[in-house]
């Protein structure tokens, strides 16, 4: 479903890419009135200042035509008419002569005219587009040049021609300077408005995250009040009929008095089970504090999870689970349990003693095997019943070896034991026992059967965990047993079950640990990692 930026956004980009436009009109407006003010002063108090004292005639012209030039310039109809760009070209080409023709009726440079000229140019680098700023600081260089040219040939005055110069080395100076802070300005505006608009968008889909995801989220603040909780929580909490707006800046209990617990920060890290809601629907209920010295510090997030639905699909996934486990036990019992009827009825026919012993050996093998199987499903019925305890090592491997070995004499001197007295491994202690029986029977039963043929070993992990190896110097497994080990009764021996490395690794889930093959050269080598304490 893909992600469409809600009309606020749309609004968001069509502003931010106007904002560079609103800034230089902003600019222009400034500079045209600063035009007005200059051309006013020119015609009430130009003759005052000591303007047009040469040619009082052609000052008073000039500073009734530039006055009016700016007026119809400056409307906003002239810039709906010839456009904004030719506007502005139109009015520093005006300046730049205005005051040209006034310098030249007031005495020349020492008039002042340079000094607006410079102003004028620095107006018109912040609003032009292009290099044509450039252009009116040749513009006024000519002017000025010449019309110094001509007072020198006139010989009316003397001229300081290292002055002038300076003043035409500025017009061009000014005019970069104001064209690089325009063309700075603009970049950062741009880059505003990019970045606003990204920020709109990454807003946008957070929004839509939030509102379609499957868990309720309610922000509270830090005295207990709601503000802000999506759809899903509205849901969850059985408040179809209210919406969001309407219940941010409520208290949280008053909302239900199973929230009391959260504002009184008892939820813990895993967080907890609460039955809320108009529904009483069971819901797990999770906090995260705002981080310090962020905008959301103080804040709560509130997370709710429908536990219900999450039963549901477990509980479904472990009906599926046990049909294909009943399935599987079906197939695996009835072959012991033919042969044990096959040697029942036999037996009851045999007269010789020694084939009767040997049919009654059959019957006994075959019911151990139906037995250990048995016995092994209910292993795996008591997976949920893990309490972890923080066990010595080195002391419950050498218990569970003393047991094998008194069970099979022929085990004596078969495993070498190399474990630290001090390590603990966090587990139930009926789980490690099954699942240390499970690796040893396995590792007996496929090593070479030399004295310490079976190793045993021990190492402290990072994080306050440990891994305890179990190895052999057997065959070891191939590609297609490694990918097979561990299914339920996948076996290679005859009278195996095929259920014990599965209810070892089932047995060291249920108590946050993992069994796993790691790589060998010789031999099958497992390994059992979990914590050290619970």
């Amino acid at each position: 479903m893909p992600i469409v930026a809600p009309d606020h956004v749309r609004t968001e980009s069509a502003a931010a890419a106007a904002e560079v436009e609103r800034t230089r009109s902003t600019s222009l407006r400034y500079l045209n009135l600063f035009r007005l003010l200059m051309a006013g002063l020119f015609l009430v108090a130009g003759r005052d200042l000591g303007l047009g004292g040469e040619r009082p005639l052609v000052f008073q012209v000039a500073a009734f035509a530039y006055l009016g030039l700016v007026l119809a310039l400056g409307f906003p109809d002239a810039s709906r008419r010839l456009g904004v760009e030719r506007v502005i070209v139109l009015q520093v080409l005006v300046d730049v002569l205005a005051l040209s023709v006034i310098m030249w009726a007031s005495g020349g440079y020492r008039s002042g005219m340079p000094v607006l000229m410079m102003i004028v140019l620095a107006g018109a680098g912040l609003v032009m587009e292009g290099r044509m700023v450039l252009f009116f600081a040749a513009l006024a260089t000519l002017a000025v040049l010449i019309e110094n040219a001509w007072r020198h040939a006139a010989g009316s005055d003397s001229v300081d021609f290292l002055q002038v110069g300076i003043f035409c080395a500025g017009f061009f100076g000014i005019a970069l300077v104001a064209r690089l802070l325009a063309l700075r300005a603009k970049a950062n505006a741009t880059l505003a408005a990019e970045r606003g608009l990204a920020l709109a968008k990454q807003q946008a889909v957070s929004e839509h995250i939030i509102r379609d995801m499957q868990d309720g989220v309610i922000v509270v603040d830090a005295q207990g009040r709601i503000l802000h909780l999506n759809a899903q929580a509205i849901a969850l909490l059985g408040l179809t009929h209210s919406s969001a707006e309407a219940l941010e800046g409520l208290a949280l209990a008053d909302l239900d008095e199973g929230f009391r617990p959260i504002l009184q920060g008892a939820l813990g890290d895993e967080g907890r089970l609460l039955r809320i809601g108009a529904d009483g629907r069971l819901l797990r209920c999770r906090s995260v504090a705002g981080e310090a010295g962020s905008a959301a510090a103080g804040d709560t997030l509130l997370y709710l999870t429908d536990f219900e639905d999450i039963q549901r699909h477990l509980q479904q996934i472990k009906l599926a689970a046990l049909g294909r486990l009943t399935a599987s036990m079906a197939h695996e019992i009835r072959n012991p349990l033919s042969a044990v009827t096959q040697a029942a009825e036999l037996l009851r026919e045999e007269k010789r003693g020694e084939m009767q012993l040997r049919l009654v050996r059959i019957i006994n093998d075959n019911a151990h095997r139906i037995e250990r199987m048995i016995r092994d499903v209910l292993a795996l019925g008591r997976r949920e019943q893990a309490m972890p305890e923080a066990l010595p090592l080195a002391a419950f491997v050498a218990e569970v070896i003393d047991a094998r070995v008194f069970r099979a004499a022929q085990e004596e001197g078969l495993y070498h034991v190399d474990i630290d007295p001090g390590l603990t491994f966090a587990i139930d202690r009926a789980h490690l026992h099954q699942v240390l029986d499970n690796l040893l029977a396995n590792a007996s039963r496929y090593c070479s059967g030399a004295p310490g043929s079976v190793r045993l070993s021990a190492e402290l992990l990072a994080g306050g965990r440990a891994a305890l190896h179990v190895s052999d110097d057997g065959p070891g497994f191939d590609e297609a047993m490694r990918a097979q080990l561990f299914e339920p009764f996948f076996t290679t021996h005859p009278k195996g079950t095929g259920l014990g490395l599965y209810i070892a690794r089932e047995l060291a889930e249920a108590n946050d640990a993992t069994l796993e093959l790691a790589p060998s050269t010789q031999g099958a080598h497992l390994v059992l990692t979990g914590r050290t304490t619970p």
